[in-house]
Formats: C-alpha cells, sequence, structure tokens
C-alpha cells in the first residue's frame, strides 16, 4: 500500500512538473513566434514616425498608420489571445521573466481585442489628428510663425499686445483639432467599453498596471502638501510679473506667465543662464557632462540628424527606440539656449536608458521600462541639473562670486518651476480623466475650471476656444501626463538614493553629478539594465530600497 500512495505522489508531482515545463515550453515558443512577427514591424513604425515628424510628408504619415494598423492587428488575434489567457488561468509558469513577458502580452492583446473596423478607424483619425498638429501654420498678424517663435516671444517680450497675440495665435491648433479629436476619444471609449472597461482612461490605466484611484490618492495628497507653498509662490509670481511688465491689474492674463499653459514658472529672479552659454554648444555642453558619467551619446545623436528645425518639421521633441537592439534616437529642435540645454539632457537621458540595456540577458520583451513614469523619473533627474549652480560652476568652471549669486537665484527659482509644474500636471491629469468621462460636457468651461483650481489662473473675457486641445498629448499620448509627476516624485526619490547611499553624501549636500563614475556606473547597470524585468513598484522597491515616496519631493521644494 505504502508503495502504491508513494506511486501515486510521485505520478502527481511529476505530471505537475511536466505541465509547468510544457507550458513553459509552449508560451516559449509561441513568444519566439510572436517576436518574429513584431520585431520588423515595430522598427518599420517607428522608423515611419520618425520620417513622418522629420519631414511632414503625408506618405510618411500614412505609411505610419498602414503599419500601425497592422501591428495593432497582430494583437487583435482571438486564438492567439485565448491562448494567452489559458496560460494565465492555468497559472503554471513559474520562470519569473517567462510569467512577466506573458502579463506584458496579455495587457497588450486585451487592449486590442476590437472590432478590426473600430481599430482602423481610431488608427487612422488619430493619425489625421496629429498632422494636422505637426503641420499645422501659426500667424501673427498674416505673418507665419513657428512654434519655437511664439516661445520666444511669450519668454522675452514686455508688450502685452504682442504677448496676447502670441498666446492667443498658439491656441488656434486646439480650434482646428478639437472636433476630429473629441471624435476620437469617443471612438477610444466605445473600444473600451467593448472590452468590459467604463471609459478609456480607466482601461490605459489598467493596462498598463496603474491604479486611478491609487493615482487621485497620491495627487490629492501632494495637493495638500503643495498648497500654503504653491499659494506664497503664486503670488510672489504675480508681484514680480507685475514689476516686470509694468502693469497694475489685480489678476494677471494667461499670456503674462511666459508659458503657453503655464506648464512652467517664469524667470522672475532672472538667473540669466544664457550669458553662460555664450558661445558654447547646448548640445556639446550635454554630450559632456554624459561622458564625464562613462554615458555616451554621440552614436545617439550622429543617427538623430538633422536636430535643427526644418520646414514642416514636427516642433516638439521626444525619444524614440527603433529596434530594441539598440539603435535609439532623439527628436530635437535645436536653438542654442536653456530651454534646448535642458531638454537635449531629457530626451538623453531616455535614450540612454534604452542604450545602456542589457541585451545579452533580456529578451526582446524586455528590453524596455517597467513602466514609462521610471524612464521619465531619469530624462526629468538631468533636466534638473542645470538649474543647479554648482553644475555651472563644475562644467564651466564659474568663478566663486558668480557661483554664490547663480546659487541662491537658482534655488529659488528651481523650487518655484517644481511647484508650478506639479500643479500644472494635476491640471492636466484631472481633465483627461474627465474628458473621457464626459467628452460631450462644455470641455473649454471646464478646461478653465480646472486650471483656476490649480493654477491660479482666470480666463480670459469673452474668450471660449478649445485651449485644451491644442496640447498635443490628449492625441499622441492618451491617458499619459499624470506619468510626468510621478516621474518627478521618482526622480527626488532617486536623488537621495544615490546622493546617500551610492555617493555616500549628506542629503543636504550640493553636487552636480558632474565626474560621478560612481553614480554613473549604478545607474548604468543597476538601473538601466535591469530593462523591463520588473513590474515598475516593484523595481522602484529594488532599485531605491523602498516603495514610491512623494515625501522627497516635498523634501527638495516644498518651503
Amino acid at each position: 500500500m505504502k508503495k502504491i500512495i508513494f506511486f501515486f505522489i510521485i505520478l502527481l508531482f511529476t505530471g505537475g512538473f511536466m505541465a509547468i515545463a510544457n507550458d513553459e515550453t509552449d508560451l516559449q515558443q509561441f513568444i519566439n513566434n510572436h517576436v518574429k512577427l513584431i520585431a520588423p514591424l515595430q522598427k518599420q513604425v517607428a522608423l515611419a514616425y520618425y520620417n513622418a515628424t522629420q519631414y511632414g510628408k503625408s506618405e510618411d504619415y500614412d505609411r505610419y498608420a498602414d503599419i500601425s494598423l497592422a501591428l495593432s492587428l497582430i494583437y487583435s488575434n482571438k486564438e492567439d489571445f485565448k491562448r494567452l489567457q489559458n496560460f494565465k488561468s492555468r497559472n503554471q509558469i513559474k520562470d519569473p521573466m517567462l510569467k512577466r513577458q506573458l502579463d506584458l502580452l496579455y495587457n497588450a492583446y486585451l487592449g486590442n481585442q476590437l472590432d478590426p473596423a473600430l481599430l482602423e478607424e481610431m488608427t487612422t483619425k488619430s493619425t489625421e489628428v496629429e498632422e494636422t498638429f505637426n503641420t499645422f501654420s501659426y500667424s501673427i498678424d498674416g505673418r507665419t510663425v513657428n512654434n519655437n517663435e511664439l516661445n520666444k516671444i511669450l519668454r522675452e517680450e514686455r508688450d502685452p499686445v504682442l504677448l496676447e497675440k502670441a498666446w492667443k495665435a498658439q491656441k488656434m491648433v486646439g480650434k482646428a483639432v478639437a472636433n476630429d479629436l473629441i471624435e476620437l476619444i469617443k471612438l477610444r471609449n466605445k473600444a473600451a467599453q467593448s472590452l468590459g472597461f467604463k471609459n478609456y482612461y480607466m482601461m490605459s490605466l489598467s493596462l498598463s498596471e496603474q491604479n486611478p484611484d491609487w493615482i487621485s490618492y497620491q495627487f490629492d495628497n501632494l495637493y495638500k502638501m503643495t498648497e500654503n507653498s504653491f499659494k506664497q509662490a503664486k503670488s510672489e509670481i504675480d508681484n514680480q510679473l507685475r514689476n516686470i511688465y509694468g502693469i497694475s491689474d489685480e489678476t494677471l492674463s494667461p499670456w503674462f506667465y511666459q508659458d503657453p499653459f503655464f506648464q512652467s514658472a517664469p524667470d522672475i529672479y532672472e538667473c540669466n543662464r544664457e550669458k553662460y552659454i555664450g558661445n558654447e554648444s547646448v548640445l556639446e555642453l550635454a554630450k559632456y557632462f554624459y561622458s564625464s558619467l562613462g554615458l555616451y551619446t554621440a552614436d545617439i545623436l550622429a543617427k538623430s540628424e538633422p536636430l535643427y528645425p526644418q520646414p514642416n518639421k514636427n516642433p516638439h521633441a521626444y525619444t524614440i527606440n527603433i529596434d530594441n537592439n539598440g539603435d535609439v534616437r532623439v527628436f530635437l529642435n535645436l536653438e542654442n539656449d536653456i530651454y534646448w540645454l535642458e531638454t537635449s539632457l531629457h530626451e538623453l537621458g531616455h535614450a540612454l536608458y534604452y542604450k545602456y540595456q542589457d541585451f545579452e540577458k533580456l529578451p526582446y520583451l524586455l528590453r524596455g521600462v517597467p513602466h514609462i513614469f521610471v524612464t521619465e523619473a531619469v530624462a526629468m533627474f538631468f533636466e534638473r541639473q542645470p538649474k543647479k549652480a554648482i553644475w555651472w560652476k563644475d562644467i564651466l568652471s564659474i568663478s566663486d562670486d558668480e557661483y554664490i549669486h547663480l546659487d541662491n537665484c537658482l534655488k529659488n527659482m528651481l523650487s518655484l518651476d517644481q511647484l508650478v509644474f506639479a500643479r500644472w500636471d494635476m491640471v492636466m491629469t484631472e481633465f483627461e480623466r474627465k474628458l473621457y468621462e464626459n467628452p460631450d460636457q462644455d470641455l473649454n468651461n471646464l478646461w478653465w475650471s480646472i486650471v483656476e483650481k490649480y493654477q491660479g489662473l482666470k480666463k480670459p473675457t469673452n474668450w471660449n476656444n478649445p485651449d485644451w486641445a491644442a496640447k498635443i498629448h490628449f492625441t499622441s499620448s492618451p491617458c499619459y501626463y499624470h506619468n510626468y509627476l510621478l516621474g518627478e516624485l521618482l526622480a527626488s526619490q532617486i536623488g537621495y538614493y544615490s546622493k546617500t547611499k551610492i555617493l555616500n553624501k549628506n542629503d543636504d549636500e550640493n553636487i552636480s553629478y558632474f565626474g560621478q563614475i560612481n553614480f554613473g556606473n549604478w545607474i548604468k547597470n543597476e538601473y538601466f539594465g535591469l530593462g523591463g524585468l520588473y513590474r515598475w513598484d516593484e523595481f522602484i522597491k529594488i532599485v531605491t530600497g523602498e516603495d514610491l515616496n512623494p515625501q522627497y519631493f516635498a523634501n527638495d521644494f516644498v518651503n
């Protein structure tokens, strides 16, 4: 009898191991076949998008739309999705790397289990709206201007009439795309509801492994933590702007804030970092800084040319991972100023993350990031560095007297900028959530009610333009913007951990990271090198020793 029982125990365990082995073997084969299918298409779609935004040709946008649709149709395959469902329901995948790939594949397929006609309609409409954005012709008094020129006017001009014209000119793209964008949002909601989700916003966050309630909770807490400091900062900004522009209005119009959406703080302290650039190339400064950390960008930049404004070129900046195998590019419209220095550092931060993946150890599907805000955190961390006087002292050897003056100025500026940005991100996050809840409501008034709540700005008199639609992110990066603020929170946590644990410095010690090879090695090997191996919350705990903690952001920027 004991022998029979022992035989059945052996059979049970052997059968279990065989089931695990069979499922894992089958899943690996599924993944191998899947990668063979999608890898060339993902490369083609990346190149088509890159060319479309670089040169503005309709045929490139058409090619991008066609390949995007072909890629989406792969993920809409119902038989493949059923196989993935079976793998998950049997719960026999024990290998951590395979299990992670299964989770990512399942979410990717779930989000595409749509009617092919609806999928094609969404893809076409999205591409149309983005093409309108990228080729839109801005004008002031009949004179054509580009986006960089409008931003420069808002930052540098002192004539209130010209400022108002520039601000309103920049919002005209919103009127051009608003109706199509609302139609696209309804299509997205229809798609989400067909998969059992309340709306597209809820679906997007769920499929990216985020909890909408958790994000609302974190942002509500941050709103309360920053409330008094932001009110003080806003009052200081308004007083300084009245002096700068020579106006006495109790309520300032939004075009006086030197940014079309008040998403960054106006330069009320006049720290004048521009003078330190002088004849230096902002791109060379960025390369020099990164190379001091052992992070090299020359190959990335060589593949990314042209890096300067061109006719019909998308006026914005982004990073694109072409092939998951080291071909990474940055898309820039360089001017030799502070804005493009910080933008270059930001985009190169993204690019280096993708460049320094451990391609030998990581399978194709895990050559990425745990979550998009994890790479945003790195980009924002590096973008912050020129906002510290010690960075300029280490990079350009400015004098001690210059350093002391600049240090006092920039500390105030950086704190102000982060408080302003946090409030702007709250605007985008709350508006987008409510936009998908009801796209038929009065969106123009909704936008300005939220702007007033978080930013303290008033809608201009006799103005009823869809200003919200002038923000391209609602089209090109839907349900994404909250990740920027999460990135800022994580950037502060990275700063604390790297300073105290990697460099063995005090938290309040002023450092630029220039030449800190130990830090460069840590972020390259322990942060970038992990790719998308772990879920974002697990990843943060592994690399910083704790869960995401907004207290570090508050310690950095709340007075």
